[in-house]
């Protein structure tokens, strides 16, 4: 796989030897079990994948790229260039300025731009009306476009399965960055609707099957459904893809849900199905697939609480923290600075997006097990800075020198 110039303040010498002693003794990526730091009143217990994927890495080096090569020019991204607040800060600092906010509210006028800007997409992509847009505007999209590459995968097989007259039913966040710009590709080429969960899904079913109006479905998904879609006979032939950030287990059950009521209503076997339902299962993010069934292995091992690690505005990261928090305790921080000190941590509801304190969350127990994970948009160097602020409170500094140490020369220690 490509290696990309990344920063080095988002690297970690800790990771790193870790990532790369994994890779060279798991080369099909087939052990999902986590890696074990052994500090000995505390262990640390890795997930096997975490942190940046091929689409981060890609948007970070066209930005940091980009501003190097246009000194005195304006530089603006159409959004977040990924969420994380540490990497969108860094951007700022550097003078890159943010055309709208996550949900697409509007910072600095469109009208404002000249030809002369610079205009970065992020790795979410971004809708064909402001590619339009900015393209009118004598600013060439496609120049500094960092959308990840499975993002646009995701539109190509959308367009593959519309030319075969399927509609397309989006299972993402509606506010989502990424779910608009799929949204908006794919309802260039056919009728769509986006869904977020599988209670929407079921109650979508019902228009497939009758149970529902046709008319009901102007109301219920108002906001959510292309031009022109006719509830009564646009569900008859569908596909389903996804924001690339949601559980992966959720999009497929959602289309194995919806793949069972078009055999069950049209009286299809599985060998015939394809004349109302479109195989999808190719659009799944690798990334996002890897570090929830790293998630998934970890959670095998037992321990006392997890730690995730990323922006608080993150999807990829929120499921993770849906996943852990479903087995342990599960603090979500966005920094090593959350963590206060050895009893107190300053956490996020991924629900709620709301921070909350808790208190007393390292248990008094020896060996104290901990399991850490994070987003595919966190550098590995907060990571790294997490684990550092936990051993404090256990050890001196020199037992992650001797960590490094360890992974640079020996081999692995599972879990």
């Amino acid at each position: 796989m490509k290696q990309f110039n990344v920063p080095n303040i988002y690297r970690s010498e800790l990771i790193s030897a870790i990532k790369n002693r994994r890779r060279q003794e798991d080369k099909l990526k087939k052990d999902f079990t986590p890696v074990l730091l052994d500090f000995g009143a505390v262990q640390i217990f890795l997930a096997r994948h975490f942190g940046f994927c091929y689409g981060v890495e890609n948007a970070i080096e066209i930005a940091f790229k980009t501003i190097e090569e246009n000194p005195g020019k304006r530089i603006f991204l159409l959004s977040e260039m990924i969420h994380n607040p540490r990497v969108n800060a860094d951007l700022e600092e550097r003078g890159v300025q943010f055309l709208q906010d996550t949900y697409g509210r509007q910072l600095v006028p469109f009208n404002e731009l000249t030809k002369e800007d610079v205009v970065i997409i992020p790795a979410f992509g971004t809708t064909l009306e402001i590619e339009k847009f900015l393209n009118e505007k004598g600013i060439p999209s496609e120049r500094y476009n960092t959308t990840c590459p499975f993002v646009e995968k995701v539109w190509n097989r959308s367009e593959q399965i519309a030319q075969k007259g399927y509609s397309i039913i989006v299972h993402g966040k509606p506010k989502h960055e990424e779910t608009r710009a799929t949204f908006s590709h794919a309802s260039s080429h056919t009728p769509t609707v986006i869904i977020n969960d599988m209670n929407e899904a079921r109650e979508l079913a019902k228009y497939i099957t009758g149970e529902k109006s046709a008319e009901q479905f102007y109301e219920e998904f108002a906001g959510r459904y292309s031009a022109g879609f006719d509830a009564a006979k646009d569900l008859k032939r569908i596909g389903v893809v996804n924001q690339t950030t949601q559980l992966a287990s959720d999009t497929q059950a959602i289309s194995e849900y919806l793949k069972n009521v078009m055999k069950k209503y049209y009286h299809l076997e599985e060998n015939n199905i394809a004349g109302h339902f479109a195989d999808t299962r190719d659009t799944l993010c690798y990334a996002t697939n890897d570090n929830q069934t790293a998630v998934s292995g970890m959670l095998g091992t037992e321990a006392n609480l997890a730690i995730v690690v990323g922006g608080y505005n993150s999807s990829n990261t929120s499921h993770l923290v849906e996943l852990c928090e479903d087995k342990l305790p599960t603090y979500f921080i966005n920094s090593a600075d959350k963590i206060i000190s050895g009893k107190e941590i300053l956490h996020c509801n991924w629900k709620t997006k709301e921070e909350s304190f808790s208190f007393n969350f390292l248990p008094e127990k020896s060996p104290v097990k901990i399991l850490i994970t994070s987003g595919a948009s966190c550098p590995d160097s907060i990571v790294e800075e997490v684990i550092r602020k936990i051993v404090c409170f256990y050890n001196s500094e020199d037992a992650i020198n001797q960590m490094i140490e360890f992974f640079s020369t020996s081999p692995l220690l599972y879990s």
